[in-house]
């Protein structure tokens, strides 16, 4: 009787600790840092904002005349704006083709002004809390506890994911793909990286693709929704946000995604969080259509925009 007691006592404690472990995976949330909106001070690895951080921000730029709009378009004295619909591999595509005349154009955000575990948003509502123009989800860091954390210049994680490549986003809007095995966050921020994203993989390198066609992340489906980010030209970027899982858009490999990128002639695109999460914001409403399953449309609350205004 005594043995089958301490049987069911354990049967609870185990069941217990596993339910604590995915809830505090997934669902606990855990602020570490709120972002200062007006200084845009963050935190360190130690949550200290470092004097070099803060003198790497870029200086405001000139105030723009009154912008043109339309449903797929936008310009103004700094940015402009080319929403693009393409189909290809069964699957629907949608690239805006952004020019700025300074980096500051190019910016991120956390959920909820906090960098933390599991606090979450979704992509429109961080674009209407940061007055974005046009914004896509971000590499999702709070899903996972490794991975280099930069944001505006201040260092949130520094905790390596070993061999992972990392998008790194310069002072001067240039990109370039770092792995994590050969450079540390505080060498990053020391020599002045502005953004650090940590997904991926790398999709386009000095122009060539750098994937092939049996890579992919994770366990996931060889056909998924995708989110890319990459440049064309000095302060020239694309967002590309591709539909997938439903009949009227199957989704794309890496390695297709890759080819449609090199086609849109990028030196260097990156791979950020994909499936349910792929959501493209312009103006206000969500121009791609978000699923998780692939039976109706609705967006997945994230960690993260990538996003111009």
């Amino acid at each position: 009787m005594r043995k089958i007691r301490w049987t069911w006592a354990y049967g609870i404690l185990l069941f217990a600790f596993s339910l604590y472990t995915v809830l505090d995976t997934f669902v606990i949330t855990r602020v570490y840092t709120v972002v200062e909106e007006e200084s845009g001070e963050g935190a360190s690895a130690d949550e200290e904002q470092t004097d070099e951080a803060i003198s790497t921000a870029i200086p405001a730029a000139t105030a723009s005349e009154e912008p043109v709009v339309t449903a797929t378009s936008y310009s103004d004295d700094n940015i402009t704006i080319t929403i693009t619909e393409y189909e290809r591999n069964d699957t629907i595509i949608h690239v805006a083709d952004v020019q700025v005349t300074s980096a500051e154009y190019l910016q991120t955000a956390f959920a909820k002004s906090a960098y933390g575990k599991n606090v979450t948003d979704t992509t429109s509502s961080m674009a209407e809390e940061n007055e974005a123009i046009l914004a896509v989800n971000g590499d999702y860091y709070g899903a996972r506890n490794t991975g280099y954390v930069i944001r505006d210049g201040v260092l949130y994680r520094s905790t390596s994911a070993g061999d992972q490549e990392d998008l790194v986003i310069w002072s001067d809007g240039s990109f370039s793909i770092i792995n994590e095995s050969e450079v540390t966050a505080e060498e990053l921020v020391e020599q002045g990286a502005m953004e650090v994203l940590s997904f991926g993989p790398a999709l386009i390198m000095d122009g060539q693709i750098s994937v092939d066609e049996n890579d992919e992340v994770g366990k996931a489906m060889a056909s998924n929704p995708r989110t890319a980010i990459g440049v064309i030209d000095d302060l020239h970027y694309v967002f590309i946000v591709s539909d997938g899982r439903t009949e009227e858009s199957e989704g794309l490999s890496l390695y297709e995604l890759a080819e449609f990128c090199q086609e849109l002639g990028v030196t260097t695109c990156y791979n950020l969080d994909g499936g349910g999460s792929s959501t493209m914001v312009f103006n206000g409403p969500v121009i791609n259509t978000p699923t998780t399953t692939g039976h109706g449309s609705k967006e997945r609350s994230v960690s993260d925009i990538v996003y111009i205004g």
